[in-house]
């Protein structure tokens, strides 16, 4: 397949570069291809005429999208808008990468795709704002929502504590009253190439089985990279942040399971994977 790829610098992305390397790619980023310019996006995509658009590109510091709202509308909201248009003029199918962060994380049970979104945070408002866009200007779409992401290179939580684990300190406070499914992104990556040959039309939930609080995952983490340094167990209110988090961020795999998809790895399992392929 011709696939064109947004964000593919991106840590998501440079999974999904290894992953599909045996299909004709288009990596998609800054600085030759800006989603926010419409005209841009156009060009480029009318040049390539993809079969798939697999749209990673996307402003996913939650806290500066807290703070500059603008510019999270622009990447999340209207970036998507023109990847979506430009897409569907190209008679292309929309894979796009979306949040957990769209749920205000209050439910006491894992999340469903037919649950109504709610987010409390611009993060997520915009990312839900993106997902109608892709609704309404490329019928042809697969919505894959994800949570607590990490890969080769991160960054992400996995590669922050293990950087802090390596250094002489204090025991290490790590939050223990939020709750999700800790996910690769090789697993994503997989999912995302059986999508290409199996669409499922709609909004998808693609993290990682089985959940753990952020305390829990560093736990293992530590445990399976022989990190010495103590962890401690806090509230997050001990750490106050511009955006606030979602105390569950779980997100049940219904779409797959109904559609006879195999189900995800389990997060430990994946976590091993990941740091087999680490130089620790």
């Amino acid at each position: 397949m011709r696939l064109f790829l947004t964000g593919g610098k991106g840590m998501l992305g440079r999974t999904l570069q290894r992953r599909l390397r045996g299909h004709e790619l288009f990596i998609a980023d800054l600085p030759e291809v800006d989603i926010t310019q419409g005209r841009c996006v156009m060009r480029s995509m009318a040049a390539f005429r993809p079969d798939v658009v697999i749209h990673c590109a996307a402003m996913t510091q939650v806290d500066a999208c807290e703070t500059d709202s603008d510019r999270a509308y622009q990447v999340n909201a209207l970036g998507s808008a023109h990847v979506a248009l430009a897409a569907g003029k190209c008679g292309a199918r929309v894979i796009a990468i979306s949040t957990d962060y769209v749920f205000d994380g209050k439910e006491s049970r894992p999340y469903h795709e037919w649950d109504a979104p709610a987010p409390c945070t611009v993060y997520g408002a915009s990312k839900l704002a993106g997902e109608e866009a892709v609704r309404q200007h490329c019928p042809d779409h697969t919505i894959l929502r994800i949570a607590w992401l990490y890969g080769e290179e991160g960054p992400s939580f996995v590669h922050t504590m293990l950087r802090l684990g390596a250094q002489v300190g204090e025991p290490l406070n790590v939050v223990d009253d939020q709750i999700g499914n800790p996910t690769s992104t090789v697993a994503v990556a997989d999912l995302v190439s059986l999508l290409l040959d199996d669409p499922i039309p709609g909004v998808v939930h693609g993290s990682c089985e089985g959940e753990t609080t952020w305390f829990g995952f560093a736990c293992e983490l530590f445990k399976r990279a022989g990190v010495k340094r103590e962890i401690i167990p806090c509230l997050t209110k001990e750490h106050p942040r511009p955006a606030p988090r979602p105390a569950n961020s779980r997100l049940e795999k219904r779409k797959l399971r109904l559609s006879g998809f195999p189900a995800m790895s389990h997060w430990q399992d994946a976590l091993e994977v990941f740091l087999r392929g680490m130089t620790l």
